[in-house]
Formats: C-alpha cells, structure tokens, sequence
C-alpha cells in the first residue's frame, strides 16, 4: 500500500481525493455565506479554480447537494465542461503519445 501511495498513480488519486473533498465543501460553505447578510462570499474565480485543479467532480457534487450556482450558466455549462475536459485530457494524451 505504501508503495502505491508513493507512486505517481497513487499521488494522482491522493491528489484527486483530497481536491474534491475540498471543492465540495468549498461550495457549501460558500452556499452557507450566501444566506448570511453581509458575509464574505468565495469569489466564483476562486470555485472555478478549484474545480480545473481537480475538483470538478467534487464542484458537481457540490452544487447538487448543496443547491448552489445551479442557475448560473457559467457553473451549469462550465463545471461539466471542466470535467469532460479532464476526462478526455488522458486519452488524448495516450492517443498522442502510444
């Protein structure tokens, strides 16, 4: 196991893990902001961020449970856009490369 997570896969997934965990929570916690009057809100640059980092799953999910930026077509369109580009970037990169 150890061996695994000192791997570039298992970093990868490390990394992936934790970056969509954090989105998540990003994103509730921004919703949370929302209904309080005058709170310091997460800037949408900084959500969008989060998700090209990895995240895009967890901005998803996010924005599902939490019910947040769901009308916003720059989440609706741009976080499916984000992961669809994440997930055809290694099979491109393996068509490139073989």
């Amino acid at each position: 196991m150890r061996e695994f997570l000192t791997s570039p896969l298992g970093l990868l997934v490390l990394w992936l893990s934790a970056i969509n965990v954090i989105t998540f929570f990003t994103f509730g916690l921004d919703k949370a902001k929302a209904k309080q009057r005058g709170a310091r809100r997460i800037p949408e640059k900084t959500l969008f961020a989060l998700a090209i980092a990895g995240g895009s799953v967890g901005a998803l999910l996010g924005m599902r449970v939490w019910h947040h930026k769901t009308l916003h077509n720059s989440f609706r369109l741009g976080i499916p856009l984000i992961l669809l580009a994440q997930a055809l970037l290694p099979v491109g990169l393996y068509l490139l490369l073989r």
